[in-house]
């Protein structure tokens, strides 16, 4: 049912932004590089909205924010419910999943953080 609502959704959300996108788009555009400038990619000295503005509301578009969303409704956490399974990436770069760091009955601690 959850994937069903999510399907409806997004349909309904790219069939808007391409209609207005076709009715107005100067200011879809503007909205667009709007968007782009609170995800701050509009720092990257290589954005060019030509490149992938146009993709926007496209059926790849729409394909893709489904997959993410799905994928995302395996990977919600409820108190009270088991720990999702989740996919990680090792600092060497390989794809785990947490249940593959369990050992016996230890608690299993996540440390995140990042380098530049």
């Amino acid at each position: 049912l959850q994937k069903i609502l999510i399907l409806l959704h997004v349909t309904a959300c790219v069939v808007v932004g391409k209609t207005l996108l076709i009715l107005f788009p100067n200011a879809m555009k503007r909205y667009i590089l709007k968007q782009g400038e609170k995800s701050r990619m509009n720092e990257n000295p290589k954005f060019s909205y030509e490149n992938w503005g146009p993709t926007f509301f496209s059926f790849k578009y729409l394909l893709f924010v489904l997959k993410v969303k799905w994928k995302r409704l395996e990977d919600e956490a409820y108190e009270g419910h088991p720990a999702p399974n989740t996919p990680v990436v090792t600092s060497n770069g390989e794809v785990r999943h947490l249940f593959d760091f369990l050992q016996d009955n230890r608690p299993l601690i996540l440390n995140f953080g990042s380098c530049t």
